[in-house]
């Protein structure tokens, strides 16, 4: 009991990580209707901009304080360019075609995304160390907040709340609703289907690059593979919260942080299940409360937000 102020806080953090890159598989697929499983790599890709940005183009020994805003528009422009560029070039050409195809195309973008960072990103197969903020940790009673969770817990409510209000109050959002509702009518009233499409992409995609700045911030090394396991965790955040719904995106993400976080912490001390316990299994116990959800309610927690188009 001593530790579980911490444990809360931790769950938080990690939950507020899959939120922000669980929003841009909900958007997508509350949208076009397809999963974008090259999203993980989308999210690995900004934190190898960010971190570019700090190499190469800021000058050396530059403190973190400045070179955070620097480092969060160059990650986020490198997720936005990658993001639009496969709805363009990848997925928009296949939008009529059987749902296996862009679900295939999805993967083997993924792939590719992958590979191109290993075999041509300096020290790519490797973990590489990632800029740290000066100070911290910080105290809050009982609770120990290092700098890269200080940055998520500030973040993401900030992400949530903008894109909240852009979705509600604009004429932009308005326009992402009422596609997401029924694109052939959204069309035939005016409204530039494609574009609105391509905003879905650009949003979700700078949202998972916020995701790996904080990643790098909280662990301290960014590395190629690193959107894989990130990006199954945040789908199955969207699909926990309910897939197409922005703000169950992410109530999904702290509820699986939460989850995976005491169970690691707490399973092992239960009688007869010392061997299940610990950061090994804090994939498998996210998938259990995954599918303990899908089969007493489907829809998700919050529900979906899909129309039915058939």
């Amino acid at each position: 009991m001593n530790t579980l102020p911490q444990q809360l806080a931790n769950g938080l953090f990690l939950g507020s990580m899959y939120g922000l890159i669980a929003i841009g598989y909900t958007m997508v697929y509350g949208i076009v209707q397809l999963i974008n499983f090259a999203h993980g790599e989308i999210f690995m890709t900004g934190g190898f901009g960010a971190l570019t940005v700090y190499l190469y183009v800021l000058p050396n020994g530059t403190s973190m304080w400045i070179a955070l805003p620097a480092m969060l528009i160059g990650g986020g422009l490198v997720s936005v360019l990658i993001a639009v560029g496969a709805e363009r070039f990848a997925y928009r050409p296949l939008r009529g075609a059987p749902r296996l195809a862009p679900l295939i195309t999805a993967i083997g973008l993924s792939l590719a995304l992958q590979q191109a960072v290993f075999n041509w990103y300096p020290d790519a197969k490797t973990d590489i160390n990632f800029p740290q903020i000066d100070g911290g940790p910080w105290h809050l009673g009982s609770i120990s907040i290092s700098s890269g969770s200080l940055f998520v817990i500030i973040a993401a409510p900030i992400c949530m709340a903008a894109l909240a209000l852009f979705v509600s109050l604009s004429r932009t959002g308005r326009a992402m609703q009422a596609t997401a509702q029924d694109p052939d009518t959204a069309q035939l009233m005016g409204i530039d289907t494609n574009r609105i499409i391509v905003i879905a992409f650009a949003i979700g995609g700078f949202f998972a690059a916020v995701a790996a700045v904080a990643y790098g911030l909280r662990y301290g090394s960014v590395k190629y593979d690193m959107g894989f396991q990130m990006g199954l965790k945040a789908f199955t955040a969207a699909v926990l919260g309910g897939i197409g719904n922005i703000y169950g995106a992410m109530i999904g993400g702290l509820v699986l942080g939460l989850a995976e976080t005491m169970a690691t912490s707490y399973i092992d001390g239960i009688p007869g299940m010392q061997q299940l316990g610990g950061g090994g299994w804090a994939s498998v116990w996210a998938f259990v409360l995954l599918i303990l959800v899908l089969l007493f309610r489907p829809q998700g927690l919050v529900g979906e937000r899909v129309a039915d188009r058939a």
